[in-house]
């Protein structure tokens, strides 16, 4: 049942489907109608999480790039930087999300351009002289801002140093003209949104806020601003005023949960008590697709409750041992309620109590840049904010051999993009699909990653139109499975970045609940390069090799292989236990990117920093309940 198809070619068959012939009206008026395809033909490239310098904190870092330059760089072309390096991608995306901090929007830099005169309060008077100070004082400032914030201690003064309302609404205004002008439907997307930055006392529970709409609706209301809050529940009815009274669509997307002290996938509501149905119908419904990796981590798995997965723990170090202020040690019996593995066995359980699952959400991978450039290359980052882009010192930056500090250094990750299987490029089909968790992530890469289940898929489907069949007779990742016939098996493929690394493996994960209510999880190795030769023993697969030189920031694709396919059926499979399967690509070996920086400038680095990781994408799950 199990067969590796080592072929490009059988990536390719998917873009042979036949189109469609619906038209999709656009927003933003005046624009070409674009086709979409019958169903999904291409994923589509994105990031929906950037921060500008609209942003409060952004702004404070250094960064002086507007959502302009933010769009014109996504779309491909070459801009500044801060601080004055040129900057281009590689490969345009295919869409952005600009997800400016809704609080206190653009008030960093109307402080900062404010006459010093005019500002009263102390404590905003005092910012502004810190920020004037130059990098090291700005930092300082930002630093304060965010405690302010998530303490209610944020002077109101800074809301209107010079007529700020009114600033406000003119900004954002300009910010909606502005992603109208690049949103070109069949080659750009750009999307409205904004970041509800949910924190309770420095634990993360941020969502990026996204429409599917235009102007003419988003330009309604103004970003929603959090303060006094402590849970999502107002975000949502937020959400629900704004479908009801302007007949648009929004959904909102969890970050990374790592930094949350286990608050983002909780087993209670807020008030302490159990997960009601109708809570969890709520929370499913805004919120279809999660975050899981980005620059401050990732938050797929860890190794305290994955202790049998060998490739668990990917990017955590450093960002598991407290919150996102770092002002509360994180516990380790914070850890299950902020990894998302963890999260989907919770939602099987709660389903079983209540018949509703709150955490059946797709993932995806976004930046979280503050620097409005989306680089997540390794060999091509340019760091969290404006004072870490490339540098000599960037790298150790508050860095104590040892001790686990300065976490915007070599701990920050250069991940990750947002993969959407979409009928078009357009805003109405990317949101459709992100609604129906037809999205996978990845750490930055661009491989091509495709997932079905159904009851009676063959190895010889594989040698035919295996998407079509696909569609036909299963579901896509991010569906669910109803109960069929015999046991459930998947079609499943991948293929290789090819501007990047080869691929070791790919590897199915399974979760389930128990009959005695336990959730239990497995890792199948079920398809890998040189399967002839990599012989598994023991249940376990050996190792693809190593062709990183470090000394020159290369690596060789004389290992791996460019593309991995099978289909492969539960061999465990019991009908009476709800489950899910997703998918986990692992590349080769391949450079940091602080071997590139190591290189570049010559660098002698600490043994605590990797030089050498393991890139990968992590699709949707699909469910399976039982009749």
């Amino acid at each position: 049942m199990r067969k590796a198809i080592v072929s490009a070619a059988l990536l390719l068959a998917s873009t042979a489907l036949v189109t469609g012939c619906d038209k999709l009206g656009q927003a933003g008026g005046g624009k070409a109608e674009v086709k979409n395809t019958a169903y999904p033909e291409q994923v589509f490239w994105g990031d929906t999480h950037l921060h500008t310098s609209n942003s409060v904190d952004a702004f404070g870092f250094g960064n002086r790039l507007d959502p302009e330059a933010a769009l014109r760089f996504a779309r491909g072309e070459e801009v500044e930087s801060t601080t004055g390096v040129k900057a281009k991608l590689a490969r345009p995306l295919d869409f952005l999300v600009i997800s400016d901090h809704a609080e206190n929007i653009g008030a960093t830099k109307a402080l900062y351009e404010a006459p010093r005169i005019m500002i009263k309060d102390p404590t905003a008077l005092r910012w502004y002289d810190m920020m004037h100070e130059g990098p090291e004082g700005s930092m300082k400032a930002v630093g304060e801002m965010l405690a302010a914030r998530a303490g209610g201690t944020f002077p109101p003064a800074l809301n209107d140093p010079v007529r700020g309302k009114e600033r406000m609404r003119k900004l954002w205004d300009s910010h909606l003209d502005t992603v109208e002008d690049y949103n070109e439907p069949g080659k750009f997307t750009a999307f409205m949104g904004f970041e509800y930055t949910l924190m309770q006392t420095g634990n993360n529970l941020h969502r990026n806020v996204i429409f599917r709409d235009g102007k003419d609706r988003v330009g309604k209301i103004m970003p929603w601003d959090p303060e006094g809050t402590l849970w999502p529940d107002d975000l949502w009815t937020k959400m629900e005023t704004y479908e009801k009274e302007t007949g648009g669509k929004v959904l909102a997307i969890p970050h990374n949960g790592n930094l949350s002290n286990g608050l983002m996938w909780m087993m209670t509501e807020p008030n302490g008590g159990p997960i009601t149905a109708e809570y969890a119908r709520r929370r499913a419904l805004h919120e279809p697709i999660a975050e899981i990796t980005q620059i401050k981590g990732d938050s797929e798995a860890h190794p305290f409750m994955s202790p049998n997965d060998e490739f668990a723990g990917y990017g955590t170090s450093g960002w598991d041992q407290a919150n996102l202020l770092g002002n509360i040690k994180t516990k380790q019996s914070d850890l299950p309620g902020s990894y998302a593995r963890e999260a989907l066995k919770r939602g099987l359980l709660i389903e079983q109590r209540t018949g509703v699952n709150p955490y059946k959400f797709g993932v995806i991978g976004s930046t979280d840049s503050h620097t409005s450039l989306s680089t997540p290359e390794e060999n091509n980052f340019f760091g969290k904010h404006a004072g870490v882009e490339p540098s000599p010192k960037r790298a150790t930056a508050g860095f104590v051999p040892g001790v686990n500090s300065g976490r915007m250094n070599w701990q920050s990750l250069a991940s990750g993009y947002a993969a959407v299987w979409a009928t078009s490029n357009t805003r109405e089909a990317i949101f459709d699909a992100m609604m129906r968790r037809e999205v996978y992530a990845t750490t930055g890469p661009r491989m091509t990653v495709r997932m079905f289940g159904g009851w009676d898929f063959k190895a010889d489907d594989l040698k035919g139109d295996w998407v079509k069949a696909g569609y036909a007779r299963g579901v896509p990742m991010g569906g669910e499975l109803k109960a069929g016939s015999g046991k459930p098996a998947f079609l499943i493929s991948a293929l290789k970045d090819p501007q990047d690394g080869n691929l070791d493996r790919v590897q199915v994960i399974k979760g389930w609940v128990d009959v005695a209510g336990q959730a239990h999880e497995k890792v199948f190795d079920v398809v890998w390069s040189d399967m002839d030769k990599r012989v598994a023993a023991g249940g376990k697969v050996p190792a693809v090799g190593d062709t990183v030189d470090v000394t020159t920031a290369t690596y060789q694709n004389t290992i791996g292989a460019p593309s991995l396919a099978t289909v492969w059926t539960d061999p465990e499979f019991d009908p009476k236990q709800r489950a899910f399967y997703y998918v986990r690509v692992l590349q080769i070996p391949t450079p940091t990117w602080m071997t590139y920086d190591m290189v570049k400038y010559k660098l002698t680095l600490p043994p605590e920093i990797p030089l050498k990781h393991q890139e990968r994408a992590y699709t949707s799950a699909i469910w399976y309940n039982p009749a």
